[in-house]
């Protein structure tokens, strides 16, 4: 079977720049796009995050390899500090292949990042 690689992106804000708020949220955010995208952890080729520039005390990373992410490749970056942009974002995005293909992918913003794409945010039933 031919495989194809996927971008998947998502984001969740936290309320402090501190390390356990910064891992559960990523955890959180992880977490999410696997359920809802139905994926296996082998699934997953790498992923980007990168985090708003005030955030600097842990690295997003960290929560994934707490989830047990610790063959896949991960790199933290910092977003360009643009002026009225949301603070205290953690962005990912991961690069998956699939077993079976998808129709449309699930992106999930989280928390105050709903506002970053409130084009892709469910609306609740």
């Amino acid at each position: 079977m031919t495989r194809r690689m996927w971008g998947l992106r998502g984001a969740i804000t936290v309320d402090a720049d501190r390390p356990e708020l910064i891992r559960a949220a990523t955890r959180e955010l992880l977490e999410t796009l696997v359920t809802r995208n139905d994926l296996d952890q082998d699934e997953i080729v790498s992923a980007i995050f990168s985090v708003t520039t005030d955030l600097v005390s842990e690295y997003p990373a960290t929560g994934a390899r707490e989830l047990g992410w610790v063959e896949v490749p991960l790199l933290c970056t910092t977003e360009i500090p643009v002026p009225g942009g949301l603070p205290r974002v953690i962005r990912v995005l991961l690069h998956v292949e699939p077993a079976v293909p998808r129709a449309r992918w699930q992106p999930v913003y989280l928390r105050g990042a709903t506002v970053l794409r409130p084009d892709l945010v469910p609306v609740p039933s």
